[in-house]
Parts: structure tokens; C-alpha cells; sequence
């Protein structure tokens, strides 16, 4: 892609790789760089350094959390938690489904929808934001409230729900997806991690007694489901192109400096021993009064390794030392950026990776396709049964759709008859068919499929039933009927008429087989008959937009 005139989106773009992003983009000439992070206080001096630079390019600021509601994207999550209204808030847009009011009010899309980028860079450490809000912690205290007499209150339940990684992440992508395809985004880069810097399970790097901990791994748990998860978001009709950039070392450095040594913003108070105190009283209830605060803040040398803070000379030699992490600097890590961006292969990007490295359709499996259909078409033909649909692929949707050309294959004779069908006509046959054959009704009802009758006010159903009206939702709702009901009505049959038309006109108009491999063809002797499978796998790769674009 050509960077002149566009506008880029870093999310994440106050910190070391963003602003070195930002930095190699520069040259490039976008028309506008937006660079977004958690607080005011950290994008605006970036989008001030950068503006000296950057010449006749416009530089501009977002912040709030990305990943909530923009009402509550200046709010801290303690204070989010804690309040019962907003907690609620954040709640619903994460465990419902996800509207388009979901989409519209998040900070994620609200950003993108002001700006209408055609690149998203993403530097965001996702995974730490996650995996970093402990919920081992949460865990244990829950089952330490739930053990004593007062039990667990609501308030303390949603907490803990707020804490789980992979309901976050999925929304999260979710949201990120639908945003870029509604502001025209062209590419999406993310910068992920590994979660260890690259080392393995003997990370010697880790805030805890278990080596690693929990949380670190927690992390890289995270990491590797947000990329699987950008795998399938590339696999995405209308998805923009994905990238992801998986640094495995330590990043550094942003600057060298002696000064005060802060931690989340904060000067590090210095602490002396008042006196000695025996060990068995060191750390009790009385320790305080063994030590003094001395009323000022650390100060020393320090690399300021961006967002993983600073180090003192001893702990970035240890780190970075040959055979530990070492390290990889955030300008290296933008020239990979910008080089995936113009399209220049850097052999970095892991979505590329997993899509050369995966196992996909293969020819043998093509040719062995045939031979399992036509050995169960046998089998049927034997037993003389019709099995349609067991119900344990999914979604009812399909099984549906299966049931409903079966239906239409005892009524009409071939393609070319089913889509000239009368639909009242079919609509009053398969109401017969289905009160004179047992054996398909039965196995429609049996695997928990209702059959709405012609008139559209009465249903025959079995024991259970897939896909039953949740609380509030009224049983005539067309949601219900379109994703688990096998339909009678004429409208239904109408809808199947237009399909066979439509499938019928591209065996007709689209190129045969004499002009080459353009069309995708069945063997010639099923391509006009009505099969369930078949007319189902069009269903679900033309209207439901679930066509395979990688292989």
C-alpha cells in the first residue's frame, strides 16, 4: 500500500514502538497520524515531540481505554468496578451479543469512525492489559467469600466476570472487526508478543515464586488466542488485511537518564529500618514500627524501557544479556512495520506464517469426497432411509436447511422443476408430507427441530427443542424460525424458489467447463439435482457470506 495521503491510526501510540512507528511513517507522507493511549497525560507529549518533526503532517490525539464503552473510557477500572450501574454497562456490552449499539458505543470504534483511517497500526500490549488484571487473585478470593458465612454478593460475582481474558479478547476483536470494515480501513497491523520475550518455560524473568508465573503465562495465553484469532479475521471476506508483528526479545530503548525512579507515574518513596526486630515478629501485625519513611523518592541511572518501565544498569545487562532475552529495538521493529505495509515481505508477519504453515484442503481429500458420498448414497439406498440431519455438526441453522430441501426433493422433480415451484402448492403438499410420513417428521422433532405449519400459528415440536424463544423474546419472532425451525409457510417455499432460480442461473450463464477452471462446478451428474447438502453449503457460502477465501 502507498502511505502518501492516507490516514494512520496507532493505537497505543505514545509508547516506545508507537512513537518509533510513528517516526518511520513520517517519510512516507500519510496525511494525518492519530495516536491514541490510555491517559491525556501520555498521548499529548507525544503528539507535541511529533509534531516538530513531522512537518505539514497532522498529528493528532485519542485516549481512554480502548477496550470499554467510550462513556467509561477515562475511568479507572477500580472505579469502574465498584460503581453498579457502570459495571452493569460493561457487563452487557461484554457477555451480549453484540448489536450494532455494542459496536457504536465502544472507544475502539468510536475512534476509528472520527478518523476513517485506512491503516490501523495496533501497539497495544493486549495481552498484558488482559491477563494482568489476575484472575487467579480473583478467583481465590471469590472461593474464599463463597466458603464463609456471607457468601458471595452480586457485586463481587461481576468483578470476577470483568476479570475473564477470553470473553475481552473475543469481544474485543469482534468489535475491532466491524469498526474497520464500517470506516473503510484498508490494513491492520498489530504488534503482539510471546509473552516471554522469547524464552521458554524456564524464564528466569518472572513476579513470583512459581517460575513462570501464572500470570505470565496467562499472558501468553492470551497472546496466542489473539493471533489465532487475527488468523481467522484475515480469512474474513470484506476483513481489511492482517498483519501481526510478534517481537520475541525485549524491547528497548526509549531514553538514558538519571532522575527520579517512578513507578506507574509515581516516585518510588525511600524507606530506612527504624531498629532491628526479632524474625518471628518481623512480619506481623506490629512490622511498621520497624521502619521509617525518609521522605523522598528514589533517584539513579535508568533505561526507560517504555511501557516494561526502568531498569537500572544491572537489571537491563542481566536482561539483555546473549543466551537470556536479550533484545530487539522499537525502530527495527517499525521498519518491519512499515515494510509489511507497502507490501515488502519482511518473513515476520506470523498471520503470514500460519497461513504457509498450516494443513489446508488437499487433492486426495477432494477425490475421496466422492467415494464417501457415493458409498453413503448407496447405504441409503439399501436401508432405504434418508438420514438428512443428526444435529451434531450445527448450528440448527443448518440442519434446518437440510430438512427443508429434503422436503423439497419429494415434491419436485430435479432444479429446473423446484425453481418454478407454486409456493402455496408446496406449501400444502409438505404440510401433507408431513402428516403422512412418520419417519421424516419424527426425525425432524427428534433432533430438536419444531415444524411451523402453513398457517404460521401452529408448530409441531418434540421434547426438545434448539431453538426455544429465550426469556422475553416473543415465540413468533422470525429470528427463531430463520435459525432452527423447519418452515412451511408459502413464504418459505418462496424463498426456496428464488434460491434454485439463482443457482439454476449460474449453471446456466457462468462459464462450463469448455471454457476453463473459472467456475466452481459439481460432477456433472449432481448438479441439477436437489440435494440437501449441496443447496445447503450455498445457503451458507452466498447469503450467510460464509465462503472460504483461503486455502
Amino acid at each position: 500500500m502507498d502511505i502518501q495521503g492516507k490516514t494512520v491510526v496507532l493505537l497505543g501510540g505514545s509508547g516506545l514502538v508507537g512513537v518509533a512507528v510513528a517516526r518511520a511513517l513520517i517519510p512516507f507522507g500519510p496525511e494525518k497520524i492519530v495516536l491514541t493511549a490510555l491517559t491525556r497525560a501520555e498521548v499529548e507529549p507525544a503528539v507535541a515531540e511529533l509534531q516538530v518533526e513531522a512537518g505539514g503532517i497532522d498529528v493528532a490525539g485519542e485516549w481512554g481505554d480502548m477496550f470499554w464503552p467510550e462513556a467509561l473510557k477515562d475511568r479507572s477500572r477500580g472505579d469502574v468496578l465498584s460503581d453498579a450501574d457502570a459495571r452493569s454497562r460493561l457487563l452487557d456490552d461484554l457477555y451480549g451479543d453484540l448489536t450494532d449499539d455494542v459496536v457504536r458505543r465502544s472507544t475502539f470504534a468510536s475512534i476509528l469512525d472520527r478518523h476513517r483511517p485506512e491503516i490501523v497500526v495496533d501497539c497495544v500490549n493486549t495481552a498484558t492489559a488482559f491477563a494482568y488484571q489476575n484472575v487467579f487473585a480473583s478467583a481465590a478470593s471469590l472461593r474464599s467469600k463463597a466458603d464463609s458465612a456471607e457468601g458471595c454478593t452480586q457485586e463481587e460475582v461481576e468483578q470476577h466476570l470483568a476479570t475473564l481474558y477470553l470473553p475481552q479478547l473475543i469481544r474485543h476483536v469482534q468489535i475491532a472487526l466491524e469498526a474497520m470494515r464500517r470506516s473503510g480501513t484498508e490494513i491492520y497491523l498489530k504488534i503482539g508478543t510471546a509473552g516471554t520475550g522469547g524464552q521458554g518455560l524456564n524464564i528466569p524473568f518472572t513476579h513470583s515464586e512459581e517460575r513462570p508465573s501464572r500470570m505470565l503465562l496467562a499472558k501468553s495465553g492470551v497472546a496466542g488466542a489473539h493471533t489465532l484469532l487475527l488468523y481467522l479475521m484475515a480469512r474474513t471476506p470484506d476483513a481489511p488485511a492482517v498483519k501481526e508483528i510478534k517481537p520475541t526479545a525485549a524491547i528497548s530503548w526509549k531514553r538514558i537518564e538519571y532522575g527520579e525512579v517512578k513507578r506507574r507515574g509515581k516516585g518510588i518513596e525511600r524507606y530506612d529500618a527504624a531498629s532491628s526486630v526479632p524474625v518471628d515478629e518481623a512480619f506481623g501485625d506490629g512490622a511498621s514500627s520497624s521502619y521509617r519513611a525518609t521522605g523522598d523518592t528514589l533517584h539513579g541511572v535508568y533505561v526507560d524501557a517504555g511501557e516494561n518501565g526502568l531498569f537500572s544498569l544491572g537489571e537491563f545487562e542481566t536482561l539483555t544479556a546473549l543466551g537470556l532475552m536479550e533484545y530487539i529495538t522499537p525502530e527495527e521493529i517499525a521498519d518491519d512495520v512499515i515494510r509489511e505495509i507497502r507490501g515488502y515481505p519482511t518473513g515476520h508477519d506470523v498471520v503470514g506464517a500460519l497461513d504457509a504453515s498450516t494443513s489446508g484442503p488437499t487433492y486426495r481429500a477432494g477425490v475421496l469426497r466422492e467415494v464417501a458420498l457415493a458409498r453413503m448414497e448407496a447405504l441409503e439406498r439399501e436401508h432405504d432411509v434418508e438420514s438428512v440431519a443428526y444435529e451434531m455438526l450445527g448450528p440448527p441453522r443448518l440442519s434446518k436447511l437440510l430438512f427443508e430441501v429434503a422436503i423439497l426433493r419429494r415434491l419436485h422433480e430435479g432444479l429446473d422443476e423446484g425453481a418454478e415451484l407454486d409456493p402455496e402448492d408446496t406449501a400444502r403438499r409438505a404440510a401433507e408430507l408431513m402428516e403422512a410420513d412418520d419417519d421424516l417428521r419424527v426425525r425432524i422433532l427428534t433432533i430438536g427441530l419444531p415444524i411451523l405449519l402453513p398457517d404460521g400459528a401452529r408448530v409441531l415440536r418434540g421434547r426438545e427443542v434448539k431453538v426455544a424463544p429465550e426469556p422475553g423474546q416473543p415465540p413468533a419472532d422470525a429470528r427463531l424460525v430463520e435459525n432452527g425451525w423447519v418452515d412451511l409457510r408459502a413464504s418459505s417455499w418462496a424463498k426456496w424458489r428464488d434460491r434454485l432460480r439463482a443457482v439454476r442461473d449460474e449453471l446456466d450463464s457462468g462459464p462450463s467447463a469448455d471454457d476453463g477452471s473459472r467456475a466452481d462446478r459439481e460432477p456433472h451428474d449432481r448438479g441439477r439435482a436437489l440435494r440437501p447438502g449441496r443447496l445447503a453449503a450455498w445457503v451458507f457460502r452466498h447469503e450467510d457470506d460464509g465462503e472460504r477465501i483461503k486455502r
